[in-house]
């Protein structure tokens, strides 16, 4: 399965191939606080539907965690969405946190879609996959027994670090085994983050944005080794 978080600026494109490729995919909207281009974006979200190129129809990324609008907007949107398409599954993407912290939101969504980054929480990485793991724990308690995808995970693999996180090769590859073996034995859906490092991540994240990849920002595998899950995807 594939994911993409926004539906104009060319992003449109990619859904449309994967499905032309026989893959499901997982396409967003990307909202914000421009309401208009937000208008664009959720047509865009309903008219690929209405191609047959969505399987997970995401409304909205981290909208909550940035405050750039308000939960009663938020829940416009999902609505919209969901009553344009009834048989298209129909979610939220955000920290583990926030489906705990607004019922209304969670219970607006058909699967819960959740973002768990223990190193953006200063977790050294001894600790860092029971953390993740008790983050995607909060979130499907928070659900009360709907699907729940972990939308984004990872490491990365340089670039400095957070309180007690350090990034580092060992450590990306350390958590990206870890995740990938508890994923493949508990049939848990993740979307691992990232497949390619993205050199322009530095402005907002800092130098360690640009290197979240498996691959790096020449497409050459960073690691020698890499398994196959059939539950296991990463974001382009």
């Amino acid at each position: 399965m594939g994911a993409i978080f926004s539906c104009i600026e060319g992003n449109e494109h990619i859904p449309r191939i994967a499905h032309q490729n026989g893959m499901k995919t997982l396409v967003g909207a990307w909202l914000g606080n421009d309401l208009e281009k937000n208008e664009i974006e959720i047509e865009a979200l309903i008219a690929l539907a209405n191609e047959g190129c969505v399987t997970i129809a995401a409304v909205g990324n981290e909208v909550m965690y940035r405050n750039d609008l308000t939960e009663d907007q938020l829940l416009d949107y999902i609505q919209r969405v969901k009553e344009a398409l009834p048989n298209i599954p129909v979610g939220y993407v955000d920290a583990y946190y926030e489906f705990s912290h607004r019922p209304r939101i969670t219970e607006a969504c058909d699967v819960i879609l959740t973002n768990c980054y223990p190193y953006w929480e200063g977790c050294p990485i001894e600790y860092a996959f029971h953390h993740m793991k008790s983050m995607f724990e909060s979130a499907k308690q928070a659900g009360n027994g709907k699907r729940v995808i972990i939308t984004e995970t990872g490491w990365p693999s340089q670039g400095g670090s957070l309180k007690g996180a350090v990034a580092s090769n060992e450590n990306a590859m350390k958590y990206f085994i870890d995740t990938q073996n508890w994923s493949e034995q508990n049939d848990i859906e993740i979307f691992y983050f990232s497949s390619f490092d993205e050199s322009w991540k530095v402005g907002p994240e800092g130098e360690v944005g640009a290197y979240w990849g498996l691959w790096d920002k020449n497409e050459e595998l960073k690691y020698q080794e890499k398994k196959k899950n059939p539950i296991f995807y990463t974001i382009c």
